[in-house]
């Protein structure tokens, strides 16, 4: 199998955490790109009509997209168990898929617009939805995110460090106690040592 990928990526680093903590790494070839919304990897073509990471080649059938159908299939293949929680697994994956979306959204208006033509109302909006995210998480999902680890986990502690990567002054951390002690125990793991963004 083929991985197109970029370090910087919340969604590639999904990814790779499930290849990681399925024991797939060896089965996969990642071939970083290099890609932009208004300059997309030529390559990427050929297995994402889309032209989006992340995007998984395979030798039986056609290419995957799009990281959750990408960290379900993977799940499957190795006979894992992250998604064993079944809904409020997926919600949770949901839940944190609509943080990284906003804080991405933040990334691209920083850093592909002009200062003089930003927006701050869009940055505000998307900001309130990343501090929205975090307080349902510190009310409702900390018991499930001390449970076994799943696809959840994984997809919060991406987007959370995401967060912290690109958009630190937003400090999803206040008010937020428990969910900051929780992700302070999961980036220790192995898997997140290794897939740090650079």
């Amino acid at each position: 199998m083929k991985l197109f990928h970029a370090s910087a990526s919340p969604y590639v680093r999904k990814v790779m955490i499930v290849l990681h903590e399925t024991g797939q790494l060896e089965d996969v070839e990642v071939h970083t790109v290099v890609t932009a919304p208004t300059v997309p990897a030529a390559d990427l073509k050929g297995s994402n009509p889309l032209m989006k990471i992340p995007a998984l080649e395979r030798a039986d059938g056609p290419a995957l997209y799009d990281s959750r159908v990408i960290c379900e299939f993977l799940n499957a293949r190795a006979d894992g168990s992250l998604y064993d929680g079944g809904w409020d697994t997926k919600v949770l994956e949901a839940t944190a898929d609509g943080i990284m979306d906003a804080a991405v959204l933040m990334s691209y208006e920083k850093r592909l617009r002009p200062e003089e033509k930003q927006w701050d109302q869009w940055l505000d909006a998307q900001r309130g939805k990343i501090l929205a995210g975090c307080a349902a998480l510190e009310a409702r999902w900390m018991a499930h995110l001390h449970g076994p680890i799943d696809i959840g986990h994984i997809a919060v502690a991406c987007a959370l460090d995401y967060v912290d990567f690109r958009h630190p002054e937003t400090n999803w951390r206040r008010g937020n106690d428990s969910l900051a002690s929780w992700m302070a125990d999961f980036e220790s793991r192995a898997s997140m040592a290794a897939t740090k963004p650079g």
